[in-house]
């Protein structure tokens, strides 16, 4: 069975891109705005950006206002889940380079972007990920500001680094293909620090989404619903699924995912109902009942409840946005 994880991923829209790579050397300061003052000129769409960065080279230190620096070297992917602005800097204190406006310094992508006092030398790659709020809510709740994992301690981070390097200089060739590459690897990437995080970084007391995907009586709970969203599902089948008692689950799963089981199978039946009406131009009804809904007037004022318009409204606004749903059908994507 897929774990709720790369179920989530499948079945949900992703955009990524790498915008920047730094090469500095000491004394120097970057400063990083807030994802949402970022985001028009890094993704104008989008309702969400997330920021991450790629050490390849050196060592530097992340500031975020009000929390202790943070020291990161190379191979370590630092994250900021709720978008804060920050500073990366080779030493704690220092006062922010002033540069050109960011949408100058995004004009051209990735930007090559190159300063520093001559001292010890930091290279770094600087990328985003851009989703549905939605989604950013589920995958992101309960995670600190920054999460920083190395990712040379994995198979797919070593391999994920050396592409990203090949990557970047064939985006500077003649070469056709290149933007569309790092754009893939930037999804993969923010994909292998959300692993790394699970399997090696997770606190213990923690809750979110992550923790509950991660938690074994929860876990097993989260990967039934996602493999089946369509089924009549009681708390009493998930707490067979989860070996457990009802009382059990239903604890465990308010206490880390915030959210009561039934809760949040609706919630992701809506997720899922969202991107097949961004993704597919399948008949309403037939959405409906591939994400669990019995009517179709059920569907709609349940989506409506969360979306803000009814769903063929909703489809027709995103179509207008340029994310027009090509000719597919609805049938099985919620299957694991």
């Amino acid at each position: 069975m897929m774990d709720a994880l790369s179920q989530t991923l499948r079945v949900v829209r992703l955009v990524g891109a790498i915008f920047l790579q730094g090469r500095f050397s000491a004394p120097w300061c970057y400063q990083s705005p807030h994802a949402d003052a970022a985001a028009p000129h890094l993704e104008p769409r989008a309702e969400r950006v997330v920021v991450f960065h790629l050490i390849t080279e050196g060592e530097c230190w992340v500031e975020i206002d009000g929390l202790p620096p943070v020291r990161v070297a190379a191979g370590d992917a630092v994250l900021f889940p709720h978008g804060h602005a920050h500073r990366m800097g080779s030493q704690p204190g220092l006062e922010p380079a002033s540069g050109a406006p960011l949408h100058k310094v995004l004009a051209r992508r990735p930007r090559l972007l190159a300063y520093g006092g001559g001292g010890a030398s930091t290279k770094l790659i600087c990328g985003y990920l851009a989703c549905d709020s939605r989604l950013a809510r589920l995958l992101l709740a309960g995670l600190p500001p920054l999460v920083a994992v190395s990712v040379r301690g994995s198979n797919a981070g070593v391999w994920l680094e050396a592409s990203l390097r090949y990557a970047l200089a064939e985006a500077r060739s003649p070469r056709p293909g290149g933007e569309g590459v790092l754009a893939k690897l930037a999804e993969v990437l923010f994909i292998e620090v959300l692993r790394l995080y699970m399997m090696n970084e997770q606190a213990e007391g923690r809750s979110g989404w992550l923790a509950g995907v991660s938690d074994r009586i929860v876990g097993a709970a989260m990967r039934a619903l996602h493999a089946d969203p369509a089924r009549a599902w009681s708390l009493d089948d998930l707490a067979r699924e989860a070996a457990t008692s009802r009382s059990v689950l239903a604890e465990r799963f308010l206490s880390l995912v915030g959210t009561p089981p039934m809760q949040y199978l609706s919630h992701w039946r809506l997720l899922l109902a969202g991107n097949l009406l961004a993704g597919s131009n399948a008949p309403l009804s037939r959405i409906a009942e591939e994400v669990g809904f019995q009517t179709d007037t059920a569907f709609s004022r349940a989506f409506r409840r969360e979306y803000g318009l009814p769903p063929a409204a909703w489809r027709r606004q995103q179509a207008g946005a340029g994310q027009a749903p090509p000719a597919s059908s609805a049938r099985g994507v919620g299957r694991g």
